[in-house]
């Protein structure tokens, strides 16, 4: 967990490191993140806003020979192949997987369990606020599922989701991650990141707790 922390957290540095030891690898490295972040139910921790963000900041800055249109490109079709294999999971073996005594271990319950009230609360637009939101996302499409959702009108709010997502941050990093405030505050900045979206998951925690106790 701590190296995972660290990645983040200085997730500038370890992509340079990724992309002189790699090269044009790098394009299907960071591919395989955000779809597994999104694809595999079980993995709802992975950076995915912070990456694109640096990932953008990087192209931006000549010296690194990265394609901005590249990673705009591999961003959205890795979140749209994971919401729909996260879709077909879902729909296919949900209910089993998540009752699985060694798969349903490593399924955050409550995690799930908090996308599922957050899908039944906004409905069909939650798969869009969703991709804003870390783990949430990684649920929702599950959740959809679950719930009886049919594919196609799912893909559809999927895409809008993904394709606004990506297009936000990886726009913010291009024109703004190498900034020379930003550049010396990366990690404040990525972390600040991290806050903002976990902010409604956050307040939607404490509403629903205060609704509980209100309740009994």
């Amino acid at each position: 967990m701590s190296t995972l922390i660290d990645f983040i957290l200085h997730i500038d540095v370890h992509l340079i490191q990724i992309v002189n030891n790699f090269g044009d690898w790098t394009y299907l490295i960071l591919f395989a993140i955000i779809f597994v972040e999104t694809g595999a139910v079980i993995l709802p921790f992975l950076p995915g806003d912070s990456l694109l963000f640096a990932a953008a900041a990087l192209a931006a800055n000549a010296n690194y020979n990265l394609n901005i249109w590249i990673f705009v490109a591999i961003f959205l079709l890795a979140c749209l192949l994971g919401d729909s294999c996260n879709f077909m999971i879902g729909h296919k073996i949900g209910k089993e997987l998540s009752n699985h005594s060694l798969f349903g271990r490593l399924i955050d319950k409550d995690s799930l369990a908090k996308a599922e009230r957050f899908f039944e609360k906004h409905g069909a637009p939650a798969i869009i606020l969703a991709r804003y939101m870390p783990i949430i996302r990684t649920f929702a499409p599950f959740a959809a599922a679950g719930s009886g959702f049919a594919y196609h009108s799912f893909i559809r709010y999927s895409v809008i989701g993904c394709i606004s997502w990506v297009v936000i941050c990886c726009g913010a990093g291009y024109f703004f991650g190498n900034l020379p405030f930003v550049k010396a505050h990366f990690s404040l900045i990525i972390l600040a990141i991290i806050v903002v979206t976990l902010i409604p998951a956050i307040v939607g925690f404490f509403k629903a707790r205060f609704q509980k106790d209100e309740a009994v």
